[in-house]
């Protein structure tokens, strides 16, 4: 894939909660806890599952990519019809969901660029560099 863009947003709170309760689950545990050791065991997941969020875009495709690379999305730019830097309120949070506004992927504060498809659909990709995202986008989508 010929990468036209792509940059890596760490989601330091989250790096910060999520080693906070894991080194936490370490101090606490004294012999065989299986209450403890789940929590330890789901937090070390979703360590390595949230820490950043990377996004790039290729020559057909923008794809956003969350720590390790197991959760990824791809979207085609031909069906792509639009897009906009945007600030999601605070209580949109972080991670993957649907809001009001469609579906977010974030991992870190409150900007991102929100991207429309054909069919009308719209997603929010967080990013701390929404400025040169949303340039990026609309340079390969051949945008004004």
């Amino acid at each position: 894939m010929n990468i036209r863009y792509r940059h890596t947003q760490t989601g330091w709170l989250m790096i910060y909660v999520f080693s906070f309760i894991i080194v936490g689950c370490l101090l606490i545990y004294k012999g065989y806890n299986a209450d403890l050791l789940s929590l330890f065991i789901i937090m070390s997941i979703c360590l390595a599952l949230f820490y950043s969020l990377t996004v790039t875009i290729g020559e057909n495709l923008l794809e956003i990519r969350f720590g390790i690379g197991l959760i990824r999305k791809r979207f085609l730019l031909k069906d792509m019809t639009g897009c906009r830097a945007v600030k999601n309120r605070w209580y949109y949070g972080w991670g993957i969901h649907y809001t009001p506004e469609g579906w977010l992927y974030n991992v870190s504060g409150f900007d991102a660029v929100e991207v429309t498809t054909k069919s009308g659909k719209k997603y929010r990709i967080g990013t701390d560099v929404p400025t040169e995202l949303e340039h990026a986008i609309r340079s390969s989508l051949r945008l004004p």
